[in-house]
């Protein structure tokens, strides 16, 4: 007989199979998952406590990796006088750091737990939060230190690898699609609301001037509660190891890297264009860079984070009734004629046909994050020879090596954050215009349109990719 739990009635539900024991410091050992009766029995509700509190985390590590995305475009009414180079180095800092920081953060769950590192990971938040309040505050902070803070913005970045490892671990591998689901577009719209709120919070009521360290104030609040959360309702699971050896494997499959190349396409478009759309919107159209309604100031640019995570699930969606290549090529494609109908709107100056044709481009950026998310495990059970058109995740040992490469895949397609304002910057310094970097893009989709129809567009073995 095991032993009895030891924890205190109140704070979990019931749980019906007597093998799950509740330990000091919220520690559950016996999870699992694929257990029908335990499932029933009261891990459902568990699992679902901890998804609400990591989609929170995950949700503010979102808003923290992208603040310097709107401030950057509000630093010169500040008193601050950085050059074009200097601006975007702001903006694709936060984006390279939160890339290279994923790789550790995969591995943070198993050695610290679960809840244990969301309390932990959330509370790193405070740093670049209120930094930035302390740097923005004083114009004459050097373009160093500005930096340096913008870097350490890279903490909310990596949350998103430890978020969506420690769900893996909640869930059956039946329902892990809808949960990471969640978790991810929970996370993404945290891009949209940090450049809703921010030039809401730092004008409304501050008449002719700025309250520039409002934007990083307003949300210590909220990390402080997502922390007390994380420490109140979460779990530490015992059964939750790290997998170096399918990490390696994963590394060692050449798809790995052909679906990362993809992944940079359609994620690292994604939060590449979230990061600098408010600074296009200011250089091209700055008369419509904010609205004034009452008091406050408001930015359309959160709109095409918006759409891009409200489209990601669908994108998803249609990947698993037609098939995800076929939908991340409807993408590229998609993506290549917003890009060259954004080019074709600034001759003509027009404000709205421009804002279109990049919602454009974020619905399709959107949609191909799901799908390109979608063909992973399909892939890699198809190079085991274990999928089937009923079991497209293939066996237990080649979902291990799918869990470790969709890790990975997130990484590497978060450089596009960092890639694409880099590139940006390149064509506004040296061409005069955003046009060529731009044409740049539509370029490199076209190659990613090719390498997909090249690699993936078939039927293998019975089933379609």
């Amino acid at each position: 007989m095991s032993a009895p739990t030891t924890t205190a009635p109140h704070e979990h539900p019931p749980v019906l199979d007597s093998k799950l024991i509740f330990r000091p410091g919220r520690v559950i050992d016996g999870w699992n998952a694929e257990d029908p009766a335990q499932w029933a029995g009261g891990g459902k509700q568990i699992a679902m406590r901890n998804l609400r509190w990591s989609i929170f985390a995950e949700f503010l590590g979102f808003v923290i990796w992208q603040l310097w995305s709107i401030v950057v475009v509000s630093l010169p009414k500040a008193g601050f006088e950085f050059d074009t180079g200097q601006i975007f180095w702001l903006i694709s800092m936060p984006s390279l750091i939160g890339a290279t920081l994923r790789f550790p953060y995969s591995f943070m769950v198993p050695k610290f737990g679960g809840r244990n590192w969301t309390m932990i990971s959330a509370a790193l938040l405070l740093i670049p939060s209120i930094g930035l309040a302390i740097c923005v505050s004083n114009p004459g902070t050097p373009f160093g230190v500005m930096l340096f803070v913008a870097a350490l913005a890279g903490f909310g970045g990596g949350n998103f690898a430890s978020s969506m490892s420690n769900i893996t671990y909640f869930y059956p591998q039946s329902q892990k699609g809808w949960a990471l689901g969640l978790n991810a577009a929970g996370g993404n719209l945290g891009a949209s609301v940090a450049q809703f709120v921010v030039p809401i919070a730092i004008t409304i009521g501050a008449a002719a001037t700025l309250n520039l360290p409002l934007a990083g104030w307003i949300w210590v609040p909220l990390i402080l509660v997502a922390v007390f959360g994380a420490y109140k309702r979460m779990d530490n699971l015992s059964s939750a190891k790290a997998d170096f050896g399918a990490s390696l494997a994963a590394l060692k499959e050449p798809h790995l890297w052909i679906l990362a190349v993809l992944y940079i396409g359609t994620f690292g478009s994604f939060i590449g264009f979230a990061s600098v759309f408010p600074k296009l919107i200011a250089d091209t159209f700055p008369q419509f860079s904010t609205f004034t309604v009452g008091s406050a100031s408001l930015s359309l640019a959160f709109l095409g984070a918006l759409v891009g995570s409200l489209a990601r699930p669908f994108g998803g969606r249609l990947a698993d009734r037609f098939g995800g290549s076929v939908v991340t090529m409807g993408a590229f494609i998609v993506m290549g004629a917003g890009a060259l109908f954004v080019i074709a709107t600034l001759p003509l100056n027009n404000f709205w046909l421009f804002l279109g044709s990049f919602l454009v481009l974020f619905m399709a950026s959107g949609m191909g994050n799901g799908s390109t998310y979608r063909m992973i495990p399909t892939v890699f059970a198809l190079r085991s020879g274990t999928a089937t058109d009923t079991q497209r995740s293939g066996d237990i040992t080649t979902q291990r090596k799918t869990a470790a490469a969709l890790g990975l895949i997130s990484a590497i397609g978060a450089y596009g954050g960092f890639i694409i304002p880099q590139l940006l910057s390149l064509s506004k310094t040296s061409f005069g215009s955003y046009s060529t970097g731009l044409g740049w893009f539509v370029m490199a989709y076209a190659v990613m349109l090719t390498i997909t129809a090249v690699f993936y567009l078939r039927k293998r073995d019975g089933v379609r990719i």
